[in-house]
Order: C-alpha cells, then structure tokens, then sequence
C-alpha cells in the first residue's frame, strides 16, 4: 500500500504566550526506524494550555500530544508496523533500564522526558498539524486501533493511561471510599476506573451538570465542592471515620487542605493537577508524621500501563465517547483551546480533529 505525501502541510505553531498561528510548514522526514502518521485527532490536554498561556516553553513549537491518526510512511528498518495501520500514540516513552526506571518513577527517566513525537520545531507532540513523525524511541508506544474503535477513542489512550497511574499509587481495598475532587474530564476518569473496581467514590465539583455526570460514571455520592459544610457531609458519609483516599484533579489549595483534612490516618491525598513548578502552602507535618497521612503526587503515564488502558477504551468498559463533546478542525485550535481553558457547564474533552485526509 502507497500513499502520496504533499512535501508541506497546515501546523498550529506557538509563537509566544497565547499566540497560536495557523502556518505551511514542511511534512516532516522520517528515518530508517521511525514512522510517519497522518493524525486524525488530537486531544487538548490541560498540561499543553499551561504551556501556551503561561509562556513556560520557548517557542516555536508545535504542540498536542492526545494524538490518533494512520501510518501513511514506515522506515525501512520498522517491523510489525503498515503503512495503513491506525494507530494511537504516546509520545513519552521510557528506556526501561535507567535508575527511574528501574525504580518505576517513568516520569523521571531522560529517555521519558524527551518528546520522541514532532511535526517540526523543537519536538512539542505534534498533533496540532496534519502529520508527525514518531521517533524510533516511540515506537514501542503505538497502539494499533481496532476497526470498531474510532481516532477519537485512540486519542483517548494517553489520558486514561495517566488517570490508571494515579490509581494504582493509591492503596485501596473494596468497598474504600475515595473523594475525587474536580469531575471535569479527568476526574471523570477517575470516578468510572474507581468504581470498576469496586471503590466508592464521593465526587465533588462546582458545576451543576458536572455533578450529574459524575453520578452517571459511578459516583457513590456527589456534593457541591464550594459547600460551605462540605467536611461534615464527608464525615457523615464515611460515619466518621474519614476518607480512605482523595484524588485532587482542580489546581485548588483549598482542595489540598481539604482532603488531608478528610482522610483518615493512614490515608493517602494524591495531587494530579497541580502541574507547575513553584506552588506552596503550609503543610502540617506532624499530620504526615504521626497520623501516617500521605501526599503524594502522580504526573504522565505508564508505560506497563498501556495495555490494559487498551482494553479498558477499547472494550468501553471505560466508554470515553460520551467525554468528548466538542470537536474543532485544525484550523480552529485556538478556539478548542479557549474552550477547554474556560469549560462551559456543556464541555468536556475537547478534541482537534482533521476534516479530510490530505494523502490520496
């Protein structure tokens, strides 16, 4: 099967805090062991908005990294993989043998922290253009999509991969209960994978609708997070005993303090959303101490992960079509990004899709 390649093609570039232009840039070339992929969809992620608003990396680049899309080109040295294959991405991908890894810290490791997918500039992910290159690094994370699964299922894998990473630090035993705090699409992730097995799950947001939703993905109980008595309800569903775990999935302090509050000794606070570098707050450290409670924090996925969050998006025992509520072509990044930046009670996951496949 061939496929014939324009020599340029449409990319989103970063060119400074908040300026995002549609430009022509070349298809990138590949090498012996990489692979080209025409991408079909590309998640906004709320770790690429950080990076656009706030400036933290210098530009160009060409971000999204949420990507699903087909093989249009394989190196000659690539095995197992077809031009013509759908596949879903990830562009960290650990080395397996260093120190981090061995030690099962993937997020730390050098080969992780290199972004092994481009589609120009300093590698940012890529998704944001019509075609990326994946780097041979990379290779062992492409995930071929089954036929009745959509490009939109498979820019789900990454994620959900993450959300599992954060699941598995958490040592929970059925029947615990569990607070997520923040039931926007990654909280809502955490409520359905929570529940699968067999936890209950206390989910609160500050929107309406949200906490509706999160009801419909498993929530044992919802509450309003801006309850002024929001710690005496949590003592009452859990008879005062406390919360055996929170997962903090909204960049709020209060939320924090909130939950370490809330857990029992022994219990365990994991940080998901606090993504940037330089946020403080007091911490009590006697509570750590003596009462055992941990802080703990769970950044990017899992490399060891990946195939049972295959199974779980691809059998939709984890259905992550009904997160995906609005979709938006190339063209108009910068307004899928608006939204996911400043959600409306109506969206959730927002995706960058292509309209039409540009190779023939």
């Amino acid at each position: 099967m061939s496929v014939s390649l324009p020599k340029t093609m449409s990319a989103v570039v970063y060119r400074g805090v908040n300026d995002l232009r549609i430009e022509t840039v070349p298809v990138p070339q590949i090498g012996r062991s990489e692979i080209l992929v025409q991408v079909a969809a590309c998640g906004v992620c709320p770790t690429d908005i950080k990076k656009i608003n706030k400036g933290t990396q210098s530009p160009p680049r060409i971000y999204g990294h949420e990507t699903a899309g087909t093989i249009v080109k394989i190196g000659s040295s690539v095995r197992q993989l077809c031009v013509g294959d759908r596949v879903g991405l990830h562009h960290h991908v650990p080395c397996m043998s260093c120190h981090f890894c061995r030690h099962h810290a993937f997020a730390q490791c050098q080969t992780y922290k290199r972004t092994g997918i481009t589609a120009g500039f300093e590698p940012a992910g890529g998704g944001y253009a019509q075609f990326v290159r994946v780097m041979d690094f990379c290779l062992p994370g492409v995930v071929k999509l089954p036929a009745r699964n959509s490009f939109l299922e498979g820019a789900m894998l990454e994620p959900v991969n993450t959300v599992l990473k954060g699941i598995h630090q958490l040592p929970l035993i059925k029947d615990d209960i569990v607070l997520v705090a923040g039931a926007g699409p990654i909280g809502l992730l955490f409520i359905r994978l929570l529940s699968l097995r067999g936890i209950q799950v206390v989910a609160t947001d500050l929107i309406p609708e949200r906490r509706r939703l999160a009801r419909r993905f498993g929530a044992w109980r919802i509450l309003d997070g801006a309850a002024p008595d929001l710690n005496e309800s949590l003592q009452r569903l859990t008879r005062n005993q406390g919360l055996d775990a929170a997962v903090i999935c909204v960049p709020v302090d209060t939320a924090v303090t909130q939950a370490q509050s809330a857990v029992r000794g022994g219990g365990t606070v994991l940080l998901f959303a606090h993504t940037v570098h330089g946020t403080t707050m007091p911490v009590d450290l006697g509570v750590i101490c003596v009462d055992e409670k941990k802080l703990t924090g769970s950044y990017s996925s899992d490399f060891t992960l990946q195939r049972e969050a295959a199974r779980l998006v691809f059998s939709r025992r984890l259905d992550v079509r009904q997160l995906i509520t609005h979709t938006f072509p190339l063209q108009q990044t910068d307004e899928a990004i608006a939204l996911a930046a400043t959600p409306t009670p109506k969206s959730l996951k927002i995706m960058v899709v292509q309209e039409k496949p540009v190779c023939v």
